[in-house]
């Protein structure tokens, strides 16, 4: 992913909120979450991690000013991802501890705040090369999930894909398997969730690659790539920043099967959106 050299200065309008000294409003003032997000979403658009890496910080300390420690969460959360997609592993493990920490102080553990704790915590683990660090987080954000969101819950996949890499990182192939059919069978019932589901369709791709060898798994894997590109064709599908995300990060598995025109097709899709936005 090509580093934006020239990254959009922050405002003091971007972070600050005229709400929080504390020895004007001893109480707790919870931080402007949906707007944090919104300028946060506003800068992955564009690809501006660092800018998005300024935002959050600069929330985090806002956040420890107000004494809204829920909001904190929320923001540690997305510095895991954040961090985890920079590559920066050190603030990663610091915000996963941090963001565990707090949820368990906050006793959220089985909220559905705590599931999406405990999953981008495993994610950042699995990313760090921690799979095995990063199943039990899973199996206990799948607890929570499975008891408390609908069964087509667009969280449940994004749960199910990310702990069936684990398990395929783990080689425990058979339950990998099973968790991205039911990612793939809840995304392809979700409006506009083509994108996500192409993602799953190269991971089964990969997953019988793994277990089998190419040459053993060869027609298996090419439908799962068919698939997947077909998905990512569809035509009422948004050409937005998450679309440009996914597009990066499937063209080089299209590339490592031989499918070059389809790998330098999805790239130019995505320069063609950030470009646009």
């Amino acid at each position: 992913m090509e580093e934006n050299l020239h990254p959009a200065p922050l405002t003091k309008e971007d972070y600050s909120e005229p709400c929080c000294p504390l020895d004007l409003h001893p109480e707790v003032t919870p931080i402007p979450i949906r707007r944090v997000l919104a300028k946060l979403d506003g800068y992955l658009g564009q690809n501006d991690y660092a800018a998005g890496d300024r935002l959050l910080l600069n929330w985090l300390r806002e956040a420890d000013a107000c004494g809204d420690r829920q909001g904190k969460l929320t923001v540690l959360n997305e510095q895991i991802g954040i961090y985890r997609k920079m590559g920066k592993a050190s603030e990663c493990l610091a915000a996963i501890n941090a963001a565990l920490a707090l949820m368990q102080e906050l006793q959220m553990e089985d909220a559905v705040t705590g599931g999406t704790t405990y999953v981008n915590a495993a994610t950042g683990y699995k990313a760090l090369g921690r799979a095995a660090d990063a199943l039990p987080l899973y199996r206990r954000a799948q607890a929570v999930y499975e008891a408390r969101l609908a069964p087509d819950d667009d969280r449940l996949a994004a749960l199910y894909n990310n702990m069936a890499l684990t398990l395929t990182a783990l080689e425990q192939y058979r339950e990998a398997e099973e968790l991205f059919g039911k990612a793939l069978a809840i995304m392809e019932q979700r409006p506009h969730g083509e994108a996500e589901a192409a993602i799953t369709c190269l991971n089964l791709a990969d997953l019988i690659c793994a277990e089998e060898g190419y040459e053993a798994g060869e027609e298996r894997i090419e439908a799962y790539l068919r698939r997947a590109e077909a998905l990512l064709d569809t035509e009422d599908l948004p050409r937005d920043g998450n679309y440009a995300f996914v597009c990066e990060k499937c063209a080089p598995v299209f590339g490592c099967y031989g499918y070059f025109y389809t790998e330098e097709t999805l790239k130019q899709r995505a320069r063609e959106i950030y470009e646009r936005t």
